[in-house]
């Protein structure tokens, strides 16, 4: 048993603190804590699920010492922006906590950084000398996705050289423009240019210019653009035989045109500007217009499916391998009043913290999820309400498909 700490309460936080709750005989208690506790006090209230609820300001070091020394958990599920996740594992290192976290930070939000995890990856020694451990971007892309490609090659290839990870939202929410999870975060990995891994090297292109189609199983044939995700670094150093790595997401034609109009006035720029004698980040500035994504689950109707295709050596046959999963928006919202998208984040992060406390997981240092045994993992993802398919595929993304 594990008394567990979930720092943030918006869409993800719900998720999380729901499906804790859901596992009694792995959580003893659950505290729900952000900066604003009213948020938390009305997760807790809308299905009366028993947590408590704390506030912290998860930017100060010292707040989250204080509220692990009342809470006293045995592990922190960081559930808020990737921002915090520094000073979250600061302050779970110096009291001596295991640590979950569901992206990667971006310590500077003016450039754009390719190697998103060198700055946590410095806590490993540290973690390591306390017997702790830190599993790092356990959502689904990243966090399943990594998963995914650790099982295919212990239980599927000997060598996998291609990856093309597809994460397709394939819903509706109503709204002509909005983001489903944090504006800030969503919109600036988009606009930024776009990597991929090719023949040994890291390959820049122009953001959203590459597109691509792909039958999405339960959904159908979408268009979607390739871009840069942080995935991507930690499964070049995990994969020895990659040729290739890519990552693609699915937008509607409208979402794309509302974003190249907020890009043509400048409304995504990153750098502070004056305005009236204030200084504002016009990306900010933007967020504060847009819906909030926790608001967004009542309406939102459809599927997203995320997967992974994968095309390598098998007993020295060429094999193409499809695995991902397919979640509805309203079964989300009906379970836990979330969209599809929270659903398919928390899931997995309570997931990791529950193999952490069972011992499977436990692996001291910091560590990204390919880095850990996919099987437990994988079935508690079908039996905790994400159940993935795998299957051998004959279509193949290393030819050019028509736009």
């Amino acid at each position: 048993m594990a008394e567990i700490l979930i720092i943030g309460a918006g869409g993800v936080g719900n998720v999380v603190a729901h499906k804790c709750v859901q596992h009694p005989d792995v959580f003893s208690t659950v505290t729900l804590a952000s900066r604003r506790i009213e948020k938390c006090e009305a997760i807790r209230d809308r299905k009366s699920i028993p947590i408590q609820t704390e506030q912290v300001n998860a930017d100060k070091v010292g707040e989250l010492e204080q509220l692990i020394q009342r809470v006293v958990p045995d592990i922190v599920i960081n559930s808020a922006l990737p921002g915090t996740n520094l000073p979250i594992m600061e302050a779970c290192l110096s009291q001596g906590v295991h640590y979950v976290d569901t992206s990667a930070p971006e310590p500077d939000t003016t450039t754009y950084e390719l190697f998103a995890y060198s700055h946590q990856l410095k806590f490993h020694s540290a973690f390591k000398e306390k017997n702790l451990t830190a599993v790092l971007s356990c959502g689904f892309a990243p966090g399943v996705t990594n998963i995914f490609c650790a099982h295919a090659l212990k239980e599927h290839f000997d060598e996998i050289h291609y990856v093309d990870i597809v994460d397709c939202n394939g819903g509706d929410h109503g709204h002509p423009f909005a983001t489903n999870f944090d504006p800030f975060t969503n919109i600036a990995e988009i606009i930024q240019p776009c990597m991929h891994f090719q023949e040994g090297k890291w390959i820049e292109s122009e953001a959203l210019k590459t597109f691509r189609s792909f039958p999405f199983p339960n959904i159908g044939t979408r268009k979607m653009v390739q871009m840069y995700h942080e995935e991507l670094e930690s499964l070049v150093a995990f994969l020895p035989d990659l040729k290739r790595i890519r990552f693609w997401m699915t937008f509607t034609d409208s979402y794309l045109q509302h974003l190249d109009a907020f890009r043509n006035i400048g409304l995504t720029g990153l750098a502070p500007i004056q305005h009236k004698g204030m200084e504002i980040v016009p990306l900010e500035f933007l967020k504060t217009l847009l819906p909030d994504p926790s608001e967004l689950a009542p309406g939102y109707t459809g599927k997203t499916c995320i997967g992974c295709q994968i095309e390598g050596l098998s007993g020295g046959q060429w094999k193409r391998f499809f695995i991902y999963n397919i979640c509805d928006h309203q079964a989300s919202f009906r379970e836990l009043g979330s969209q599809a998208i929270s659903y398919t984040t928390g899931v997995p992060a309570m997931i990791s913290a529950m193999l952490i406390a069972q011992g499977s997981w436990q692996k001291p240092g910091v560590h990204c999820c390919e880095q850990l045994n996919p099987s437990p993992f994988l079935e508690q993802l079908n039996r905790c309400g994400l159940p993935w398919v795998e299957t051998e595929v004959e279509m193949t993304l290393n030819e050019d498909l028509k736009s």
